[in-house]
C-alpha cells in the first residue's frame, strides 16, 4: 500500500497563517490558497511565482474565498463532489517535470448560473487585462453561453497552467446547456463555426451527451477549442474506438489505459456503469475538421474501494509512460495529512491525453477536499462484468 504520510515537500513552506495577504488558513481561500503553495513547491515553482498565483487564485473566489470553513460549501459548484469550487491536476510526460494545472469556478459559483457568469466572465477579463491577453474567442461566444436565464450545471470554470515566471497558459470551461439541453448540440455546432471550426461538429463520436466547450487563451504555442463528451456505461473496447484524432492513439492503448485506470485484470471486460468515461477532441486547425488531440478519462474515484487504490494504479500507468510517481506523492502529501486508505475521490480523474507533436502524456486530478471526505467505498460486483474468450 502507497503511504504518502511521510512524503512531505522539502524545502521552506509558508506558515499556517500564509502570506499576509491571503486570507486565514480556516477559510476556503486559506485552505485552498495553502495546498497551491505547497503543490507549486513540489512542482518546482519559485517562491515569488506560488504567492502570486495563490493571491490570483483567491481574488477570482471572490468573496467566498473569506468563508470560513466551519460554514457548509458556499455553493453546490458542480466542479468537485464535496462542491469545492477549486481542483488541481499534474500532467506528467516522460523525462519533464509534471505540470501544475489549477481549476477554480470565478465567484465560487454563488448566486444562481446568471450571477455566476457574470462573475466568471469579469474574472477572465480582468486575468486578461493583468497578463495581456485577449479574450476574443471568448467573447464571440458569450450571446451563445450566458442567455438571461442559463440552465446547466456551471456557467464558467478557468484554468490556470502555472508555468516559471508568473504568468500561465489561461484555459475557460463552458456550458453548453445554457440555452437548454434541447439547445447542446446546435450551442456547440455554432460555437465551433464562429471558432475557425466548421466541420469539427461532424467528427465528434457519438455520446451521451456533451459536457463541455474549452477555449485557450493567452500564450498557447496552438490554441485549441475543445470539446468534452460523456460516454455511459462504456467498455474498453468502445473506449479504444472514441478517438478522431488522426494519426493515433492507437485503440489498444487506451484500452490498456482504460483497464488499468478501471482496475481490470488482463482478459476481464466490464463498462463504466458508474461515473460515465470522457472523451476530450481537440480542434486546432480547419482544412481538415479533425481533431488533433484526444483525452480519455477515467473516473477512478468511482471505482476503487479508496484512494490507496487509485494512487496505485496512478503510479503504475506513470511508470509505464516513463514518469517518476514520486512528485504525485509529494503533490498528494501537499493537499491532504490523511491517509489515502482513509477516504475516496481525492484522486478524481486518470486522463490519457495524445496531442500532435508531443509525447503522451498522464494527468491526474486531485481534489481539494475543502469540505468533505467521502468515505471508502464497498465496492459490489459490477454488472456486465465478463470474461473474454
Amino acid at each position: 500500500m502507497i503511504d504518502v504520510r511521510h512524503r512531505p515537500p522539502v524545502g521552506l513552506l509558508p506558515t499556517p497563517s500564509g502570506p499576509a495577504s491571503l486570507p486565514a488558513g480556516g477559510s476556503l481561500g486559506g485552505h485552498t490558497a495553502g495546498q497551491l503553495l505547497r503543490l507549486c513547491e513540489v512542482a518546482g515553482l519559485g517562491a515569488a511565482d506560488a504567492a502570486g498565483y495563490a493571491q490570483v487564485l483567491t481574488t477570482a473566489l471572490g468573496p467566498v474565498a473569506l468563508r470560513p470553513l466551519s460554514l457548509p460549501a458556499p455553493s453546490r459548484s458542480f466542479l468537485s463532489d464535496d462542491h469545492t469550487p477549486v481542483e488541481f491536476s499534474l500532467a506528467f510526460e516522460a523525462g519533464q517535470a509534471p505540470s501544475l494545472r489549477v481549476l477554480l469556478e470565478p465567484g465560487g459559483g454563488v448566486g444562481g448560473l446568471a450571477r455566476s457568469g457574470r462573475s466568471g466572465l469579469r474574472a477572465v477579463r480582468a486575468l486578461a487585462r493583468r497578463w495581456n491577453f485577449s479574450t476574443d474567442p471568448l467573447d464571440e461566444l458569450e450571446d451563445l453561453f450566458f442567455p438571461l436565464s442559463p440552465q446547466g450545471p456551471l456557467a464558467l470554470w478557468c484554468a490556470l497552467e502555472l508555468r516559471p515566471g508568473g504568468v500561465p497558459r489561461v484555459k475557460v470551461y463552458l456550458n453548453p446547456a445554457a440555452s437548454g439541453a434541447e439547445r447542446v448540440s446546435a450551442t456547440v455546432r455554432e460555437a465551433l463555426r464562429r471558432l475557425g471550426h466548421p466541420q469539427a461538429f461532424t467528427t465528434l463520436p457519438e455520446s451521451d451527451r456533451i459536457l463541455f466547450l474549452a477555449l485557450d487563451l493567452g500564450d498557447w504555442d496552438v490554441p485549441r477549442v475543445k470539446v468534452y463528451t460523456a460516454h455511459n456505461n462504456l467498455s474498453a473496447a468502445a473506449a479504444g474506438g472514441l478517438s478522431r484524432k488522426e494519426d493515433g492513439p492507437d485503440p489498444t492503448e487506451i484500452e490498456a489505459f482504460f483497464r488499468a485506470a478501471a482496475g481490470l485484470e488482463n482478459g476481464q471486460d466490464t463498462v463504466l456503469d458508474r461515473r460515465p468515461g470522457l472523451a476530450c477532441h481537440a480542434f486546432t486547425e480547419s482544412a481538415t475538421g479533425l481533431p488533433t488531440g484526444f483525452t480519455f478519462h477515467v473516473p477512478v474515484r468511482d471505482y476503487v474501494r479508496h484512494d490507496g487504490e487509485a494512487l496505485e494504479r496512478a503510479s503504475a500507468l506513470l511508470r509505464h509512460y516513463g514518469a517518476d510517481p514520486a512528485q504525485l506523492l509529494d503533490s498528494v502529501a501537499a493537499v491532504t495529512s490523511r491517509r489515502p486508505e482513509d477516504g475516496t475521490g481525492l484522486i478524481a480523474y486518470l486522463a490519457l491525453a495524445h496531442q500532435a507533436g508531443r509525447p503522451p502524456r498522464v494527468t491526474v486530478y486531485i481534489s481539494s477536499e475543502a469540505y468533505r471526505v467521502r468515505p471508502p467505498a464497498v465496492l459490489s460486483p459490477r454488472p456486465g462484468a465478463v470474461q473474454e474468450a
